[in-house]
């Protein structure tokens, strides 16, 4: 017994200093996936895979992360449950060029990964139940292969309750109906790697477009959300139609699906096919303009191509899905919003590289460890910067033969640089030290390349060179860059200078009277001490279309004009702002807070912003509400209680939040 755990520990020692894919290739999984007790995460079933022996040898292997029970069945003949808690060992005398069939029948109740949302909350609406693999995580919940560089083709069975929706990866083939439950089938019919692999279950409606070529669009939402259908999906058509023309290369995929969420980790995930995201995106028309799913959307869409259809080998090349997507989501916004938005976008990246580079935060883009700024920021500046030196032509030719000479297989940098170089027929190697592997951010040459190509940009600059070395008074010279601004962006940039702290009401005033929402924002956000003067003119804010303003306005009038507090909360009574209800939320607790407003409902309002902290809402709701109560120290019992619970929330951030108000109460 001693000498078969030696044996043991040697072959897991073994696998720690190889790659498995050297010598065993997986090629399809097909699992059937049923949950048990929901109130306690349970997921159980059985996925069988089909693998090539590369080179003879004596044992591969699984990866599945602290199941409770696993076992296999080897070419249904051979069965074993050597485990180690990370891997299940399947041990035989495997023959090079020979082909295997396993299958593994496990269960678990993991800690990450597969998340089950509201299942203990019995005044929430309904359950759901959502993954994220994000890179090796898949197989903490399914028995897979972490491993990026091993791509499968993965068909689902999910088995569930019949009166929720269960949508996962590829083309649903079947909806069998049981007794209290329907088996969903979804079949693949191209390999992915594991951390794609994807599931939701939940309540929803569904929505089917087509896009030029015939690809469906499946756009899922909350029953209860069917006005912000519109809103949240605008555009979704367009981008897709776009990103296939613009990229040269077919969607890859069956079809393209969207799928709201509570309480996930991401903005949103690109699963092949299925893009997962926050239910934070979904909107109304007057949340549009403030906050809305069009980037993410986009970014998660030209994932399909980066990332999906090609993958990273590892994390030094991890801006090959990033960058690209960024960059990819950015051309898309271009063709729906202009040449304009593109290039301010690409500014205001410019300045989040530039604070990233003060506090010594710069790194070359081929760092594994970089931040997610570098690689989305900066890798979508340096495709910019690329297709600017070797022009359109060579660059659509470069990603086109780039996609499509390594589809559906790993890729790294240099795999990307060889096709442009044969597209263009020039040498990057200066280009890649330049760009890729210097550490230092080239602020400079970016704000000269949106000079030569953006003439908004350009004006900017020149304005802010005026004003700061003008010889006239700040009045005249703040006047004068209002009435020489071109636009509502470079208008709104004025608000953002130290010289807002002493200008001139005049200027206050235009900008309040110009009836453009984005400067009319800044302005709120720029006065926090409001002169009387312009007092009806700020008040006006209160009606624009835009929950940022009318929140920002709210707080400040409320806390500048005493005597009109009760003026103010009529005014705001009963709108409550993005999901979040960052309106609403803080209306309850300047309610709360003007004692001679509605007195006999003081009750009412504070028990709803207590319950507001309760887990059967979204983190964001809690956060807002645990914010409040503690600036006006009325976090009594039950807010103290849900503020403990929240210190095992699994979105990292919220519980990190949680603990540290309980540590400074």
């Amino acid at each position: 017994m001693k000498f078969k755990q030696t044996l043991f520990f040697l072959f897991v020692t073994f696998l720690g200093f190889s790659q498995q894919t050297e010598y065993v290739d997986f090629k399809t999984a097909k699992a059937d996936i049923v949950f048990g007790d929901l109130t306690q995460k349970e997921v159980s079933g059985i996925i069988s895979y089909e693998f090539e022996v590369l080179k003879d040898v004596d044992s591969v292997f699984v990866d599945a992360n602290n199941f409770d029970e696993i076992r296999y069945r080897l070419d249904g003949q051979f069965e074993d449950s050597l485990y180690n808690g990370k891997q299940l060992i399947i041990k035989h005398p495997f023959i090079a060029n020979s082909k295997y069939k396993v299958e593994v029948v496990w269960k678990t109740r993991p800690k990450k990964a597969l998340y089950f949302i509201d299942w203990l909350n019995t005044s929430a609406n309904s359950g759901q139940v959502w993954t994220q693999g994000q890179g090796k995580y898949t197989s903490n919940w399914l028995p897979s292969i972490d491993d990026m560089n091993d791509k499968i083709e993965f068909d689902l069975n999910i088995t569930f309750d019949k009166d929720y929706d269960a949508i996962a990866n590829g083309k649903l083939t079947n909806k069998q109906t049981n007794d209290s439950t329907i088996t969903w089938s979804y079949d693949m019919q191209a390999p992915m790697s594991s951390y794609l692999v994807a599931l939701v279950i939940g309540q929803y409606g569904k929505k089917v477009e087509y896009s030029k070529s015939g690809i469906p669009l499946e756009m899922y939402y909350y029953p209860d959300d069917s006005l912000k259908f519109e809103p949240t999906y605008r555009y979704t058509k367009q981008m897709f139609d776009f990103l296939e023309e613009e990229i040269g290369v077919p969607y890859p995929w069956q079809n393209y699906k969207m799928v709201p969420v509570k309480d996930f980790l991401y903005a949103g995930m690109e699963n092949t096919s299925l893009n997962i995201y926050s239910d934070a995106s979904v909107i109304d028309s007057i949340a549009f303009i403030d906050r809305n799913f069009v980037n993410i959307n986009a970014h998660e869409l030209a994932h399909q191509w980066f990332g999906d259809l090609v993958t990273e080998t590892s994390g030094t090349h991890h801006w090959l899905q990033e960058g690209f997507a960024t960059y990819y989501a950015l051309l898309a916004e271009r063709n729906i919003y202009g040449n304009d938005y593109y290039y301010w976008q690409l500014y205001e990246y410019a300045q989040e590289l530039l604070e990233q580079d003060k506090v010594g935060g710069s790194t070359s883009l081929l760092n594994p460890k970089s931040s997610s700024t570098t690689f989305y920021k900066k890798g979508a500046w340096v495709l910019h910067m690329l297709r600017e030196r070797i022009g359109d032509e060579a660059f659509k030719k470069g990603v086109k033969n780039y996609l499509l000479n390594h589809q559906f297989k790993n890729v790294e940098t240099n795999d990307f640089i060889s096709e442009v170089e044969k597209a263009s027929g020039e040498s990057l190697d200066d280009f890649v030290k330049y760009w890729l592997e210097n550490e230092d951010y080239l602020y400079e040459d970016c704000i000269e390349s949106l000079k030569q190509h953006s003439k908004e940009i350009s004006r900017m600059f020149e304005l802010d060179q005026e004003l700061m070395f003008s010889s006239h008074s700040l009045e005249y010279s703040v006047t004068r860059y209002w009435d020489k601004a071109t636009s509502s962006k470079i208008k709104a940039h004025l608000f953002s200078k130290a010289e807002i702290n002493i200008m001139h009401d005049s200027v206050f005033r235009k900008a309040l009277n110009s009836n453009d929402i984005k400067v009319r924002q800044v302005i709120a956000k720029s006065l926090n001490k409001i002169p009387s003067e312009l007092k009806t003119d700020y008040e006006s804010l209160l009606n624009d279309k835009s929950y940022v303003t009318i929140e920002v306005a709210l707080f400040n009038l409320w806390n500048n004009f005493p005597e009109d507090r009760n003026k103010y909360l009529n005014k705001t009574k009963g709108i409550y702002g993005f999901n979040d209800k960052n309106i609403h939320i803080l209306w309850l607790t300047l309610a709360l807070l003007t004692d001679d407003f509605e007195p006999e409902n003081q009750a009412i309002y504070f028990k709803e912003l207590t319950d507001y902290t309760s887990p059967k809402y979204d983190y964001s709701i809690r956060q807002n509400a645990f914010q409040y109560l503690l600036w006006i120290s009325s976090c009594a019992e039950n807010c103290e209680e849900n503020l403990k619970q929240a210190t095992t929330h699994h979105y990292w951030q919220f519980s990190k939040y949680a603990k540290e108000m309980l540590k400074n109460r």
